[in-house]
């Protein structure tokens, strides 16, 4: 049994009834054991006189009647005394039955005694059927004296079972009583014996040895009794026993010991006189004995009771009086330790509020949030003086911490401020090296470390969310809802393995667009690295009744139950940061970004294989899908300067086949809405440029012409601009294709097109946003819209010559947008800059 988490009240009442409630049993068992014994001294009376005196009777003329069956079986004459001697016989039996089956009696018995009693009852029962047998001389002398001496022996039985007393003085003297009669039994059965012999004239063959046999037994059983009785009764009996009587018959039973011959050599007068002289001088000494012993049996239990009483009594007052003093001492112990409990769960209740206050910046009064306890000098008052220095030193540490965590954040974010700012100077320059660069493997090389910046920029951003700060990246105007998960699929490594399907028409408030980014990325980064190199992942989004949901689903191994209630659980409630569990650390970013602006986030096992991570962006946040404006700028300069810089390009196609798996369903966005851009190609994985001349037929991607040392606006990739809203790639105005241009795809380019020196011919590099993964359909067979297998690699000679191609038409391109790049913008049209901030 575990006691250790039992409250304070049912511990102190363990310690207070124990040993109680062991001090009663003790004295109920004290007192039983002395009051069983009293009543049994008390009913040594009631023994003696309904069966000690009654089965006496019995006994006698038992003894009586056997003596004369014997001598009617040695004779063929009728006993004419037998006839009355049974009817007395009879008499003094069925006054025994009664006292035996009477309630006084019965309840005066012992369970020993009950059952010798019944025993008696059974052998007295026998004896109307063994007077028949003796009746018909179906037996003989030896049949007869067995009758009558069984049925004694059982009523001597019953009286040592009456015997047992408690006392061991009483006890000892009626066992001898008791002894003695058994002894004179002995001399009767002689006497029965020696009458039938009488009679007959001699012994039977075997009668002379019984007759020898129980003259032993007799004066064995007499010197054992005898040595056993008090001193006053002892005397007595040697009294008793000079008597002439006694002297003679003792000679005669000598004589028939020593004379070995059927004749008995005694006179039967002389026998029949001193026996009964004799067995009458020993019954009144046994029944004066026993008298006596009942007499002297009432003051022992008496007085047994009378210190029973006075031990009942004291040993109650004990009792009661260590019941009381210890429910006072144990209330007041309980009452002590009650307040301290109470003091304790005030606390529980209070520290947090205070551990949060100081978290928030608040003063806090320790004196005042942690009173002192006292409760006296003893070891409780030392319990509370010691918990009252527990919580100050509780609310201490709880500072501490606060002061810790703050200073951590501090340093988190300094760190992670200072690595943006160089991320984005990284970038700047990674722009700028990418336009000088003509060398293919080089240019090759600078994509990829242009997508490691990116990367390295979400992962500076983790330490701002860490320290409980924005990442700082932000819009002013809602941005498309696939535009924001391309976004979120440039920062991840393995983007080429990421597809997008099923994403409907939707937009994102500008403020949150940043940390929406962030957050996809995240849960996209998870479904990539914990899935096989060989799978896909799949990234699609659908409008609800109550927001507008993304999912991201991977093909890995899945979770366990458990692991993915934890996650969840997490996910959901935005725990504090813990340096300790740094294994999901993707995950705590995305919980604090979730809570921040009321986005639920929950992971669910995909059908089939791997997870999927379902993201509800509420209503609140999601706008329709943004127009195709062109932006207003207030700066009629700044958008003298973009105009120089960019190339506005007719609107290619929307596309309507949805049998591609990672097409968008035809109504998933508007009749003639935008198709968004893609990359034609790559070089080992990575976006690469393409080159297209003039705006005139539809393109595929957004161009931008470039000036000499130009360098984009924010240096970041893959989401549009925060600062001016942005048209969808590769759109103008909604302008149809011109007739004879297939749908979607880039129009014939003549020899005269390539040459001509009049158009500009202009560049475009996609970022990581773009990649060859993020394909849709198109319509009408296979364009650049549709889904295409992967490239067959190129060898190095047909890589240097597309990069060296394409870096000549970028420097013809900016020599011929020189003189004119301000007017040839059209400002009234929707411009995408390269790199989208």
């Amino acid at each position: 049994m575990n006691t250790r988490d039992w409250p304070i009240r049912s511990k102190l009442t363990a310690l207070v009834v124990v040993p109680v409630t062991a001090l009663l049993a003790l004295w109920i068992f004290a007192v039983t054991l002395t009051f069983g014994p009293a009543l049994d001294l008390l009913s040594a009376r009631t023994l003696l006189y309904d069966l000690g005196r009654p089965g006496d009777a019995v006994v006698v003329e038992l003894q009586r009647e056997r003596r004369l069956s014997v001598i009617h079986l040695s004779t063929d004459q009728a006993q004419p005394g037998l006839a009355e001697q049974r009817r007395r016989t009879d008499r003094a039996v069925s006054e025994l039955l009664r006292r035996i089956n009477g309630e006084e009696l019965r309840d005066a018995a012992d369970d020993l005694l009950d059952e010798r009693l019944d025993d008696l009852v059974v052998a007295l029962e026998a004896l109307p059927a063994g007077r028949e047998f003796i009746d018909r001389r179906a037996v003989d002398r030896s049949g007869a004296l067995g009758l009558y001496s069984g049925m004694i022996s059982s009523a001597f039985f019953a009286y040592e079972g009456m015997a047992a007393l408690p006392d061991p003085e009483l006890n000892r003297q009626a066992l001898a009583i008791t002894a003695l009669g058994r002894a004179r039994e002995l001399l009767g059965q002689t006497d029965a014996l020696l009458a039938g012999a009488f009679v007959s004239g001699r012994l039977a063959d075997d009668e002379h040895t019984r007759l020898v046999q129980t003259i032993g037994n007799q004066r064995l059983l007499v010197e054992a009794a005898v040595a056993d009785l008090p001193e006053a009764a002892h005397r007595a009996y040697q009294r008793l026993t000079e008597q002439a009587a006694f002297s003679r018959l003792r000679a005669m039973q000598d004589a028939l010991v020593t004379t070995d011959g059927r004749r008995p050599q005694v006179a039967a007068d002389a026998w029949r006189t001193d026996y009964d002289t004799v067995q009458q001088s020993l019954r009144e000494f046994e029944l004066t004995q026993a008298d006596g012993l009942a007499e002297r049996s009432v003051p022992t239990a008496v007085g047994i009771l009378v210190r029973l009483a006075a031990a009942g009594v004291l040993g109650l007052v004990a009792v009661v009086v260590s019941l009381v003093v210890a429910l006072r001492v144990g209330r007041s112990f309980a009452y002590r330790l009650v307040r301290v409990r109470t003091v304790l769960e005030r606390a529980e209740r209070r520290l947090p509020g205070v551990v949060a206050r100081m978290r928030r910046g608040e003063e806090v009064d320790v004196a005042r949030e942690a009173p002192s306890l006292e409760y006296g000098a003893d070891e409780i008052g030392q319990v509370g003086r010691a918990f009252t220095s527990v919580q100050r030193t509780a609310i201490r540490a709880a500072e501490d911490e606060v002061n810790l965590r703050r200073g951590l954040n501090e340093v988190f974010l300094n760190i992670a401020r200072r690595s943006q700012g160089l991320v984005h100077r990284q970038l700047a320059l990674l722009d700028r090296m990418e336009r000088r660069t003509e060398n293919p493997d080089e240019l090759a090389e600078l994509f990829r470390v242009d997508h490691l910046a990116t990367r390295l920029r979400r992962h500076a951003e983790d330490l701002v969310i860490l320290a409980g700060a924005a990442p700082g990246r932000g819009w002013r105007n809602p941005v498309a809802m696939v535009d924001l998960i391309r976004g979120a699929i440039s920062e991840v490594e393995a983007y080429d393995r990421v597809d997008i399907a099923d994403v409907q028409p939707a937009g994102v408030t500008g403020r949150v667009v940043g940390d929406l980014i962030h957050l996809l990325a995240e849960l996209v980064e998870n479904a990539t690295a914990f899935s096989p190199p060989g799978t896909r992942v799949l990234v699609s989004g659908q409008r609800l009744p109550n927001g507008y949901a993304v999912e991201v689903t991977d093909r890995g191994l899945g979770m366990p139950s458990e692991a993915l209630e934890d996650v969840n659980r997490r996910l959901a409630s935005s725990p504090e940061f813990d340096p300790t569990r740094t294994a999901r650390l993707g995950l705590f970013v995305v919980a604090r970004l979730a809570a921040r602006h009321g986005v639920r986030v929950r992971l669910r096992p995909s059908d089939g294989a791997g997870l999927t991570a379902v993201v509800l962006v509420p209503n609140d946040l999601v706008t329709e899908e943004p127009p195709l404006l062109p932006a207003k700028s207030s700066d009629p300069g700044r958008d003298g300067r973009r105009a120089g810089r960019r190339e506005t390009l007719p609107r290619p196609p929307r596309p309507r086949a949805p049998e591609a798996a990672t097409s968008l369903p035809a109504d998933a966005q508007p009749g003639g809405g935008p198709a968004r851009a893609e990359v034609a190609g790559e070089i080992d994985g990575l976006p690469r440029r393409v080159r297209h001349r003039g705006p005139v037929t539809p393109l595929r991607a957004p161009v931008r012409k470039r000036t000499a040392g130009d360098v984009t606006d924010h240096g970041e990739a893959g989401v549009p601009d925060p600062t001016v809203t942005t048209a969808p790639p590769g759109h103008e105005g909604g302008d149809p294709p011109a007739d004879g241009a297939p749908r979607g795809g880039v129009a014939p380019t003549t020899a005269a097109d390539v040459t001509d020196p009049g158009e500009t011919t202009v560049e475009v590099r996609r970022p990581a946003v773009d990649g060859p993964t993020l394909r849709q359909p198109a319509v009408g067979g296979p364009a650049w819209w549709a889904p295409v297998a992967d490239p067959t690699p190129r060898t190095p000679e047909e890589a240097r010559r597309v990069m060296s191609a394409l870096q000549a038409g970028t420097a013809r391109g900016r020599a011929a947008a020189g003189p004119r790049g301000a007017a040839s913008a059209d400002p009234e049209h929707p411009t995408v800059t390269e790199r989208d901030a």
